[in-house]
């Protein structure tokens, strides 16, 4: 007899989806999208305290790893080589500190001095204040407003907030060195226990690609920002210089520090310089000169001299950038401005590896 054929189990047909169903499922995965990125934003807010450092020697760690890795190419130990590489930085920051802190605090023992002369300049401006005054007291008149408003100084206020603040700033300090060091001298430890989670062949080799990736994207681009702002501060000083603005060399190394935190940066510099050149030149129009300069070496350096070092490497959406700067600045301060780019690459480079089908605003890495 032929052997019997097996039933196959019968099928079992869901009926389809409304439209009402679909739009309610769509809902529910956005809602719990928005709610897990509140809850990162409240989780990277409330711990700030250990977390700005941390992110921040993730991202000097990754700039210093070539240079830890050109030391551990002489056959030093990792460890050697991440001391060598943070007391590196620590020289960095001192000699820039001190070619910075020295002239400030002179201009900061002038400044009663400077700020009578600043109101000898802006009394060319009395008379529209005067309109602008009359106009607020007409409006607090019509709205019922008060005119007068008193205003209550606490002189133990700056005291406390300074006794208060230094151990701070003193801990998060240390917890920013400590863990640049640990973070350098384990990178390597560190990436072979990552990889070993993914069982899977293929993710393991995307994770290393990964990896590789966002070394490349984040060193690459705080090596060359630094040269180029390296480059704009002695440009800039020598403009100021040329014009006569004193302490040339002192707002040139201010502007190259602050053109880390990009489009804020320059936009704080101009406002200062503008302020030093109401307080350099004897006329309202004179003032101007000094932000003009920066202004226009700060355009060319934009222009030109950044795509022409960094190349397609960074392009990015510049709408993008500023969200991601004016979200990290609001989130952490300077410490967020400064690591601002850098975490946009690094967010960029893991997105475009898992989801490689969608154009993240980097050319490929065969096109770099």
């Amino acid at each position: 007899m032929p052997a019997q054929s097996r039933k196959k189990p019968p099928v079992v047909r869901l009926p389809p989806k409304s439209n009402l169903e679909l739009v309610l499922t769509r809902g529910a995965q956005i809602a719990i999208i928005f709610i897990a990125l509140l809850a990162v934003i409240f989780i990277l807010q409330a711990g700030r305290f250990l977390l700005a450092p941390f992110a921040l020697a993730i991202v000097v760690g990754l700039m210093m790893g070539p240079v830890a890795n050109k030391l551990e190419s002489w056959r030093l130990p990792p460890t050697v080589s991440a001391a060598i590489s943070v007391l590196l930085f620590i020289f960095i920051i001192i000699v820039v500190g001190a070619a910075v802190v020295a002239p400030l605090a002179s201009w900061s023992e002038r400044i009663p001095q400077l700020w009578g002369e600043l109101q000898l300049k802006l009394s060319s401006l009395r008379e529209p204040l005067e309109t602008v005054r009359n106009l607020q007291k007409e409006l607090q008149s019509v709205t019922g407003a008060s005119e007068g408003m008193t205003v209550n100084v606490d002189e133990e206020t700056a005291v406390e907030s300074v006794a208060v603040l230094a151990p701070t700033l003193l801990a998060q300090l240390l917890i920013f060195l400590a863990s640049l060091y640990f973070f350098v001298a384990t990178r390597h430890q560190t990436r072979a226990a990552i990889l070993t989670i993914f069982i899977d062949r293929r993710l393991r080799w995307r994770a290393a690609h990964i990896f590789r990736e966002v070394e490349d994207l984040v060193s690459g681009y705080l090596l060359a920002i630094t040269l180029i702002n390296i480059g704009l501060a002695i440009a800039v000083g020598l403009g100021l210089l040329m014009i006569g603005v004193p302490s040339a060399l002192l707002w040139g190394a201010l502007a190259g520090i602050l053109n880390f935190v990009i489009y804020i940066g320059p936009a704080i510099m101009a406002v200062i310089l503008f302020g030093v050149g109401l307080m350099s030149f004897d006329t309202f129009a004179g003032a101007f000169l000094p932000p003009l300069v920066y202004l226009t070496i700060n355009a060319i350096e934009a222009q030109f001299v950044t795509p022409t070092v960094i190349g397609r490497q960074m392009t990015m959406n510049p709408f993008l950038v500023f969200l991601a700067v004016a979200f990290w600045l609001w989130l952490w301060g300077p410490v967020g401005g400064f690591i601002a780019i850098p975490a946009l690459l690094i967010f960029i480079a893991i997105a475009r590896n898992l989801m490689p089908g969608i154009n993240w605003g980097l050319p490929p890495e065969s096109e770099r």
